[in-house]
């Protein structure tokens, strides 16, 4: 009897699969968690469905893919150390953090994005669990980069293949600067935690390639419109113009191409994020919504700083 089921993530998506039936007894055989990690290569992200919601599931799940990595932010909320180690808490609450998009108040709302784009080294995945889930909202997007290279109008693609991002770690809604919502306005800033801004301060602007090719020779569309701050060499009106076309065609696309997970109580997921981008709905601010996220560790070995950072970034804040 096989150790765990597979389906597709959803009809006429070219990436994404399901694996059901899986135990925390059948992820001790290294077999098994070889055999779903190629899936992941494969497919770019994996929903587990039906599984044990419990730390040691998620430490198992996450043990196919690779080593932890600790967040590089120091302000970013941990989960007890003792208890789990490496996972960072995402939590939405009341009030706190609220924007309009499109007529829809919300809080917890992010844009399409790639997570660490303010590092040079990125993560190879993450794994997400939903501990405290919203009634309405709340629904995690993902776009595959592959396939949207493959989607992208190809003039656009041209005007992009060669180009560099440069990016800054910037977290308030009023710092997007590209591909915004055509109604868009914060309403209430997002608290920051102690000794952000000084860090935010003491960290030079990351630079990662608008377009890069995986090992295995897909091409992949990897621009995060959020922290972007524009084309490295071409930080003019024009090169702006250029980035915001293709942050909003990011956007059309994503609302056409992409995956929508609505969480269920059983649910862990894993994405590929040298290779996916993701969003965030929102969810209405006066309810409370808690995830629990590991971070993968890999890198693609593309990104770079900018300028050195300084050694208190280097030896501390970047650890």
């Amino acid at each position: 009897m096989p150790s765990f089921t597979t389906s597709p993530l959803q009809e006429g998506l070219p990436f994404g699969i399901r694996i059901g039936g899986l135990t925390l007894d059948a992820l001790q055989d290294k077999a098994l968690r070889d055999e779903i990690d190629a899936l992941f290569v494969q497919h770019g992200m994996i929903v587990f469905e039906d599984v044990e919601q419990t730390d040691a599931m998620q430490l198992a799940i996450s043990s196919c893919f690779g080593p932890l990595k600790e967040h590089p932010v120091k302000g970013v909320s941990r989960v007890d150390s003792n208890r789990l180690p490496g996972v960072i808490e995402i939590r939405s609450r009341r009030g706190m953090g609220v924007v309009e998009v499109d007529g829809r108040t919300v809080s917890h709302w992010l844009p399409w994005h790639f997570d660490h784009c303010y590092n040079d080294e990125l993560n190879r995945a993450g794994v997400l669990r939903s501990v405290e889930r919203v009634e309405e909202g709340g629904i995690t997007g993902f776009l595959d980069g592959v396939a949207l290279y493959a989607a992208f109008p190809e003039a656009l693609r041209r005007r992009i293949e060669d180009a560099e991002i440069a990016y800054r770690l910037e977290t308030q809604y009023d710092d997007l600067r590209f591909g915004r919502p055509r109604h868009y306005r914060m309403v209430e800033a997002k608290p920051m935690p102690a000794g952000f801004a000084d860090q935010v301060a003491a960290m030079p602007r990351a630079i990662h390639p608008a377009v890069w090719t995986r090992p295995t020779g897909e091409k992949v569309l990897h621009v995060s419109a959020y922290m972007a701050q524009g084309i490295v060499g071409d930080e003019t009106p024009h090169g702006d113009t250029l980035l915001e076309e293709v942050c909003q065609e990011i956007n059309r696309l994503g609302a056409s191409c992409s995956y929508q997970h609505k969480w269920r109580p059983s649910d862990m997921a894993i994405w590929d994020n040298l290779r996916m981008l993701h969003c965030v709905s929102g969810n209405s601010p006066e309810e409370e919504r808690l995830m629990y996220r590991t971070t993968i560790a890999g890198d693609y070995g593309l990104g770079r700083w900018e300028t050195e950072p300084t050694a208190a970034v280097g030896a501390d804040a970047m650890a």
